[in-house]
C-alpha cells in the first residue's frame, strides 16, 4: 500500500502538467466555440452564438476544401514515409553496407531541423530565378517549375518537404521494431518454404504491428497540423492549393482575430484526427478496442 502512495506520488507533478497544458486548454476552446468572439470587431465581447459557429462550418467551402486537401496530404506522406522508411531502414541495417554508421547519422539529422527552418530553406531552394530546383528542372527536363504560380508544384514540393523531413523519423522507429523481432519466426518461416513476401507480410508485419501503429499514429497527427513549413514555403498558395487546415485555423485565429470560430474549427478538425486514428486501429488490428 505505501509503495502504490509512493508511485501515485511520483506521478503527480506529470498528471498536474498534463491537466493545466491540456485539459484546462480544451476545455476552455470548447468553451470559446459557443460564442462569437473577435477582437476586431464593432462589439469586442463575447456574444452567445450557440451551435452557430459549427452550422456554419457545414456551409464553408474554404474549410471543407482545407480538409479535404489535408487528408489528401496526410495519406500521401504518411503511406510514403512508411514505405521509404521501411526500405531505408532493412538497407541501414545491412552488414554489408560500407560506412552504416555515418549514413544512418546523415539520414537522421533532418529530424533535428526545427520546422519553420525547413520550409524557410525549401523555399530558397525552390524560388524561380533563385532556387536550384527550378534551375535543374528547366536544364534538364525543360520543366517551368514554379511553385508560386503552380498548384499542382506547390503540392508536391509540400510532400517531397515533408518526406525529407520526418521520413528519418520513420526509419529510426522501423530500425528499432525490426531489431527487436525475434529470430526464431523468420528462421522457421524460411524452413517451411515461406518466399521473402510472405514472410513479410504474414511474420513481420503482425510483429512489427505496436510499432507501426505508433509510428502512423504520431505522423498522421503532425500531418493534419502541419503549419509552418507550409507557410514558410507557399503561404497556403497558390489559390489556396496548399492552405491546409492547420495553417487556415491560423489565419482565422491570428490575422483576423476570429477566436469562436476558430476554436469550433479546432474542436471539429480534433474531432476528424481522433475518429481517423480509431479508423486506422481497427484497420491494423481487426478489434474496436483494446490492445492485440
Amino acid at each position: 500500500m505505501r509503495q502504490s502512495n509512493i508511485g501515485w506520488l511520483f506521478l503527480t507533478p506529470a498528471t498536474l502538467i498534463l491537466f493545466v497544458v491540456g485539459f484546462v486548454p480544451f476545455i476552455y476552446i470548447l468553451y470559446v466555440g459557443f460564442f462569437d468572439w473577435n477582437t476586431n470587431a464593432v462589439d469586442p465581447t463575447l456574444r452567445w452564438a450557440g451551435l452557430q459557429n459549427y452550422r456554419s462550418l457545414v456551409f464553408d467551402a474554404t474549410f471543407l476544401n482545407s480538409l479535404a486537401r489535408t487528408l489528401v496530404f496526410a495519406f500521401f506522406v504518411v503511406v510514403s514515409e512508411l514505405l521509404l522508411g521501411y526500405v531505408l531502414a532493412r538497407a541501414l541495417m545491412a552488414d554489408r553496407l560500407w560506412g552504416r554508421q555515418f549514413f544512418r547519422t546523415i539520414h537522421t539529422l533532418p529530424i533535428v531541423v526545427a520546422p519553420i527552418a525547413v520550409g524557410a530553406t525549401w523555399r530558397l531552394l525552390c524560388v524561380p530565378g533563385l532556387g536550384i530546383v527550378p534551375y535543374y528542372l528547366k536544364l534538364w527536363f525543360g520543366i517551368d517549375y514554379n511553385i508560386s504560380t503552380n498548384a499542382y508544384h506547390a503540392f508536391a514540393t509540400a510532400i517531397i518537404m515533408d518526406l525529407w523531413h520526418w521520413t528519418p523519423f520513420v526509419t529510426l522507429s522501423l530500425m528499432a521494431g525490426l531489431t527487436a523481432l525475434p529470430k526464431e519466426p523468420l528462421e522457421q518461416a524460411q524452413i517451411d518454404g515461406g518466399n521473402k513476401l510472405q514472410i513479410f507480410w504474414y511474420v513481420i508485419v503482425p510483429m512489427l504491428k505496436p510499432v507501426l501503429l505508433t509510428t502512423v499514429f504520431i505522423r498522421l497527427m503532425d500531418a493534419l497540423r502541419s503549419v509552418d513549413e507550409i507557410w514558410m514555403l507557399t503561404k497556403g498558395g497558390p489559390a489556396e492549393a496548399t492552405r491546409f487546415i492547420g495553417l487556415h485555423i491560423w489565419i482565422n485565429v491570428f490575422p483576423k482575430t476570429d477566436y469562436g470560430y476558430g476554436a469550433a474549427m479546432s474542436l471539429l478538425t480534433l474531432y476528424v484526427t481522433i475518429v481517423l486514428s480509431w479508423l486506422l486501429f481497427v484497420a491494423m488490428t481487426g478489434r474496436k478496442g483494446g490492445a492485440q
